[in-house]
């Protein structure tokens, strides 16, 4: 029996001559019709199956989405990874050089990882044994980036070039770290839109380093994806706030100040490179979850739903530091996490936060091992992060339910030239 839902020219029982006749007005024809339906997972594939026949391949490959095509540039005058959004995946790794290492293998080893990196960003696979987990994606805007850590001088006989913006960051009182899970001599960023091609890089990476170093510790972290929210906004966190509102933009006068060492900073081989402050924050999401969203609030200082000041307005509405309520209270409570790391209540002091979100389980007890892979760029760590964690080290409401466990601090130096390799001023100078 003929198919009355389909045009004449459609039908099972057409001639090939009808088919071919078929006028444009009756639809498209029944091959790209079944080509759509293999390749948008129409009912036809999964309701349809008494349909009697099998959904046909597309005639022609569907291209890459903007997800796969979207892709970072390696050479630059910076470093990829700093400026770039958030990515969906991402992947922190530190190393150490091996025994008898030294600025020779740790030369050697930054000139394989940098045309790596510059193979896989472009969307091609990995100079040698490629393991062709990335093979069917694009660039998916990865990003690797290179850092080196205090220990790192003293092991390759550069001492003098070593910043004094690397020195240790002081102890905070709210810290519990692990020893075993920072620092490091080596630390690499891998971030992707895609959680293969970021996994891809991270093996290419950590087989590049052969013999030559080996890794100290690795953590995973995730994003939102793109396209995930119906208009572009600003990340949220685990706890379920909005999270980076007042991050310094590329678009301000003074952000090349504030983030990046200048082209005639101290050490020359610094120069349009960037401090990396790594912080694994562990989120006590069981006693915060027991919160009211209006305790939530005081405790951040901003609505959970929008992310606007506690004090009116939008996400971008100054934060009225006066404001207070019938009663003569504070709208935004005295330490209210917000407050506190506002630049303005800290001397102007800036980093650009660009974090990961983790999640490493549920530990016997049943509580989650989540939280935060807070990741923060400035010029000068001294006059970035180390005074705002002061201040929040000495009364943050939000202190009661994160917890610091691991730390670091990394010289990220600038881009790599056309031909050059990340480091090689400093390795080579």
């Amino acid at each position: 029996m003929p198919d009355q839902s389909l045009p004449k020219a459609l039908s099972p029982e057409a001639t090939p001559g009808e088919r071919e006749a078929a006028p444009a007005h009756e639809g498209i024809s029944r091959r790209r019709l079944l080509g759509t339906a293999g390749a948008t997972g129409l009912v036809l594939g999964t309701a349809g199956a008494a349909v009697g026949y099998a959904a046909a391949p597309s005639e022609a490959a569907a291209p890459l989405t903007s997800l796969g095509t979207d892709r970072a540039m390696f050479h630059g005058k910076h470093q990829p990874g700093i400026t770039d959004g958030l990515q969906a995946r991402g992947h922190v790794v530190a190393f150490d050089l091996a025994a008898g290492a030294g600025r020779k293998e740790a030369a050697a080893l930054l000139r394989r990882w940098s045309e790596t990196a510059r193979r896989l960003m472009a969307g091609e696979p990995s100079p040698h044994d490629d393991t062709d987990v990335a093979r069917d994606a694009g660039p998916s805007s990865l990003t690797v980036t290179f850092g080196f850590g205090h220990s790192f001088f003293a092991r390759t006989g550069l001492e003098k070039q070593r910043p004094t913006a690397l020195d240790p960051l002081p102890e905070f009182s709210s810290d519990h770290l692990d020893k075993n899970r920072s620092n490091g001599d080596l630390w690499v960023q891998i971030g992707a839109n895609d959680a293969l091609v970021a996994f891809h890089a991270l093996r290419a990476i950590q087989k590049d380093a052969g013999r030559a170093a080996k890794v100290r510790w690795q953590m995973n972290g995730f994003n939102r994806s793109p396209g995930a929210t119906s208009h572009p906004m600003t990340a949220r966190n685990l706890m379920g706030q909005i999270d980076g509102t007042r991050n310094p933009k590329p678009s301000e006068t003074d952000f090349d100040q504030r983030i990046f060492v200048p082209e005639k900073g101290e050490p020359a081989w610094m120069a349009n490179g960037s401090y990396a402050v790594v912080r694994r924050i562990r989120m006590l999401l069981d006693d915060w979850e027991k919160l009211s969203v209006k305790a939530q609030e005081d405790v951040i200082g901003r609505r959970k739903s929008d992310g606007a000041a506690l004090s009116g307005g939008t996400e971008t509405t100054a934060m009225d530091l006066e404001k207070t309520d019938a009663e003569g209270n504070l709208v935004v409570p005295i330490n209210a996490h917000a407050r506190i790391t506002r630049p303005d209540q800290n001397g102007g002091a800036a980093m650009l936060r660009r974090p990961f979100s983790f999640h490493d389980g549920i530990d016997a007890d049943g509580v989650p091992d989540a939280g935060l892979l807070f990741i923060c760029w400035q010029a000068d760590p001294l006059r970035g992060f180390v005074p705002v964690q002061r201040k929040l080290d000495r009364g943050d409401a939000l202190s009661t339910f994160i917890r610091h466990e691991s730390s670091g601090l990394f010289a990220v130096p600038g881009g790599a030239g056309e031909g050059e390799y990340v480091g090689q001023k400093l390795l080579e100078g």
